[in-house]
């Protein structure tokens, strides 16, 4: 009889998989021995795999590069990485060795440019979108920087009263692009995004008050829908609508020659995920170029701006399994050294489910459990897995260790929790290293920050001042 906690999941998944695998009664992720990492680092422990970052940019440009050759595309492809999933140097860094451009969301986001440009990393020409509500503020510090020669900004314009206090601001010639507006899927509370202009305002406000000016060109249409690229007739209804207003502006405005399709596409968040990224990919450039050729119009060079994508696979975190009480017949709470809502804010706050798996024990007998931090909040647990929404791990001993991982975790979740703030319960924000691969293909680690400590907390509380 297959009892082990092994059997279970060779049992359910394709294992082993690209990053997973396991040896000597531990799990290792790209090889690295989760075991190990967790003893020599303590935890609960937050770590990056920065190669990652690199691998899902290049195998994005592949799959864009080997559609674009099988359909006979005439436009280029350009690879954004949205700032907001992961502001940290070291993904910022990672990104542009990648060559990604970037794109920004608020004010502070071009602080972060002007520190890279200073540094080096990139120079004044290379690609930013400006996206997001424009405050006063980023409006402002997009004119400063126009007004020292960047020449790389893209200011996508999300409504008419922004645009005319952006030009307000710097006389410099410019590039912008502009935000559709597009409709939520029916299950929504509102219709139609915040974010944007409406398709029907679109082509009059670009010959109202772009068109004539010398100063200023439209570059490019941006497009995004809430719940990202999937194979669904809203998202392909949303796209139609989106190509309906691009071939109208590009007929009247010839430097129109970009389509920024943003971002959505997912991240693997389950040892079942099977989305097929390059179907979906090719797909969605057969319908802008028939729809464009079909229009007499060029078919646009195409941007996309993923973040969750690029970064989410580098993350994890290791916790400790304290205790298990038992509050019924049914229910088995296994309690971590930490907490869901301060270090996997999303697991509360959208529902969001990652891969949760054992570091060791594999070859234990498994039972079903939930998964609690030690805050005093009813909503600091976990319990979104893909065994049918439970979680298997192995039979908790009270004289045995347990650690378990939760995986890809890389994406919003340190700007979400309040990276070295103050959270919940006053829960110290663990320890985080950074993983790294040298030229010999030899693992290094590096600790980014220590865990937080109580006088840090005071501090911030006003407590030692």
């Amino acid at each position: 009889m297959k009892i082990r906690y092994r059997d279970l999941i060779e049992q359910t998944f394709d294992w082993p998989q690209t990053e997973f695998d396991h040896q000597n009664d531990q799990l290792t992720f790209h090889g690295i021995p989760m075991l190990d990492l967790a003893k020599e680092f303590g935890t609960p422990l937050k770590f990056t795999y920065i190669p990652k970052i690199g691998q899902n940019i290049d195998q994005m440009r592949k799959w864009f590069k080997q559609s674009m050759k099988k359909l006979d595309y005439p436009g280029e492809y350009h690879y954004c990485y949205v700032s907001k999933s992961g502001h940290f140097r070291h993904i910022l860094s990672e990104v542009i060795a990648h060559g990604a451009h970037l794109e920004t969301s608020s004010t502070f986001d071009l602080d972060i440019i002007k520190a890279l440009c200073k540094e080096g990393k990139i120079d004044k020409s290379h690609r930013v979108i400006c996206n997001g509500f424009k405050t006063q503020d980023y409006i402002s510090k997009i004119g400063e920087l126009l007004d020292d020669g960047y020449t790389g900004l893209i200011p996508i314009i999300d409504n008419a009263y922004e645009f005319s206090l952006f030009r307000q601001t710097s006389d410099k010639p410019v590039e912008i692009g502009i935000r559709i507006a597009s409709e939520e899927e029916p299950k929504f509370e509102f219709y139609t995004s915040r974010l944007g202009i409406r398709y029907k305002d679109i082509t009059r406000f670009h010959m109202n008050q772009v068109h004539d000016r010398e100063d200023v060109s439209l570059k490019m249409l941006h497009f995004f829908v809430n719940t990202g690229i999937r194979d669904t007739a809203y998202y392909w209804n949303e796209l139609n609508k989106c190509l309906n207003v691009y071939c109208e502006l590009a007929k009247v405005c010839p430097t129109l020659d970009s389509l920024n399709i943003g971002g959505g596409f997912p991240f693997k968040n389950s040892l079942a995920f099977d989305f097929d990224y390059k179907y979906m990919i090719e797909q969605i450039l057969e319908q802008i170029k028939l729809r464009c050729e079909s229009e007499g119009v060029n078919p646009p060079h195409i941007y996309t701006e993923f973040g969750s994508y690029t970064v989410a696979e580098s993350g994890g975190v290791i916790y400790k399994v304290l205790y298990q009480k038992q509050q019924n017949d049914r229910e088995k709470w296994n309690i971590i050294n930490s907490s869901f809502m301060t270090t996997l804010p999303d697991t509360w706050a959208i529902s969001a489910k990652f891969i949760s798996m054992p570091i060791h024990r594999w070859d234990d007998e498994y039972e079903r459990v939930f998964l609690g931090g030690i805050t005093c909040d009813s909503e600091d647990y976990y319990n979104s897995e893909q065994h049918i929404n439970a979680i298997y791990m192995p039979v908790f001993d009270k004289k045995r260790e347990m650690f378990i991982g939760f995986f890809h975790t890389g994406a919003y979740q340190e700007s979400i929790g309040g990276y070295g703030g103050i959270h919940h319960c006053l829960i110290p924000q663990p320890r985080h290293i950074l993983i790294d691969r040298d030229e010999e293909d030899n693992l290094t680690y590096k600790e980014y920050s220590p865990a937080q400590k109580a006088e840090d907390m005071l501090s911030i509380l006003g407590y030692n001042k």
